[in-house]
């Protein structure tokens, strides 16, 4: 379902500080962070993870300044015949559309997917959008303004308990680290393996169990559903300082309780 807490073109060193955490089932093939290009598609690679069933991905960057990434809507009884939201991020990292035309072209097919959050941004123009489908009629479309966000399974900086818990705990952590130089690794053990839950009465009524969504209102989740194991499979924190050095941090599953690191680091070219 996923959850992701971001600064935008709003910190004295870094155009963007983004966390991110990818809540999935275990049995879900998935490959960690690293750099490909989707099948069949033309255009810059893309670093991020791939799910290997749908061919997409959940959050994903290129040398070039694109970044997307992608949550779930809650919603009770998704499609089981929609078109996979995972080619979302894909198509616009390897397109050569901007972040609002991306988006506006999005609309016009957006009720071919099951609920969908995208944030879309281009480091180099400076422009953020966020785009969703849900509810349902007109997809929203708006621009992301500087500053700091929250997204999980709701619009945009809704205040779902966990949400709020997110956002707080990310800007406390900002504050109170060098702003030079801020640890990702650190950031990521401390916020993103949160797992408390929120109180049963403030558990958001979205038309799904409510055990299962109270299952869902940690950070970090690990939880079953009938037999099946589901719950946080990777966590990402991204740094994109002011001249185009990134850092990507990952800690992914690799199996049922051993967790991998990578780092890559590179520089997105600078705009022409």
């Amino acid at each position: 379902m996923c959850i992701a807490a971001w600064t935008w073109q709003s910190h004295p060193a870094y155009g963007l500080l983004l966390l991110f955490n990818r809540d999935e089932f275990l049995s879900r093939p998935t490959r960690p962070a690293g750099w490909w290009a989707a099948a069949g598609e033309e255009g810059e690679e893309i670093l991020g993870g791939k799910d290997e069933l749908g061919g997409g991905t959940w959050l994903g960057c290129t040398k070039g300044g694109k970044l997307a990434f992608l949550t779930n809507v809650r919603e009770p009884s998704p499609r089981a015949g929609a078109r996979s939201r995972g080619e979302l991020p894909v198509r616009f990292l390897q397109g050569r559309l901007g972040p609002l035309e991306y988006a506006t072209e999005i609309a016009k097919e957006a009720d071919q997917y099951n609920g969908f959050n995208l944030i879309l941004a281009d480091v180099h123009s400076g422009n953020m959008v966020y785009i969703s489908n849900k509810p349902s009629g007109a997809p929203v479309v708006q621009t992301v303004s500087p500053g700091s966000h929250v997204l999980s399974n709701a619009a945009i900086d809704s205040p779902w308990p966990k949400a709020l818990r997110l956002g707080q705990s990310f800007n406390r952590f900002l504050a109170t680290h060098d702003s030079v130089e801020v640890p990702l690794e650190q950031m990521v053990e401390e916020l993103m393996m949160d797992t408390v839950k929120a109180d049963r009465s403030e558990v958001p009524d979205t038309g799904v169990d409510p055990d299962w969504e109270y299952q869902l209102s940690s950070i970090f989740i690990d939880t079953e559903k009938g037999q099946a194991r589901y719950g946080t499979r990777s966590m990402v924190a991204i740094a994109v300082k002011l001249d185009g050095e990134v850092t990507f941090y990952e800690r992914s599953l690799a199996s049922s309780s051993l967790w991998e690191e990578n780092l890559v680091q590179f520089r997105m070219e600078m705009a022409k």
